[in-house]
């Protein structure tokens, strides 16, 4: 599983990017995958946004797909939020963290 491309997308205004690039490393960790690294990818332009499939900062992408895809196409340098049990907010709880990382990875 070491062969796992983990990214958190976001942009530079983004007050939840760190937040999320650490929510992503416990979760990976909870699963066991220690070995996978997290990149932090920062995004400059609406066309880079558009080449990675970026769906609002910060994206959480396993191998090059989006692990809250939401059919949505987004090119705009911009927040994202996301629904949770508690109300929207800049990022999942690591529960939806795990269990997304879970069902891409078969961890």
């Amino acid at each position: 599983m070491d062969d796992v491309d983990v990214q958190v997308l976001h942009i530079a205004d983004c007050p939840n990017w760190q937040e999320a690039g650490g929510l992503a490393r416990r979760a990976l960790d909870t699963l066991g995958l220690v070995e996978v690294p997290v990149d932090l990818v920062l995004i400059t332009s609406r066309e880079e946004a558009a080449r990675r499939g970026f769906g609002g900062s910060p994206t959480f992408l396993v191998d090059g797909q989006d692990l809250f895809p939401s059919g949505a196409s987004v090119t705009e340098l911009a927040c994202r939020i996301y629904p949770t049990e508690r109300g929207l907010a800049g990022s999942p709880t690591i529960d939806q963290l795990i269990d997304a990382l879970r069902a891409r990875t078969s961890a």
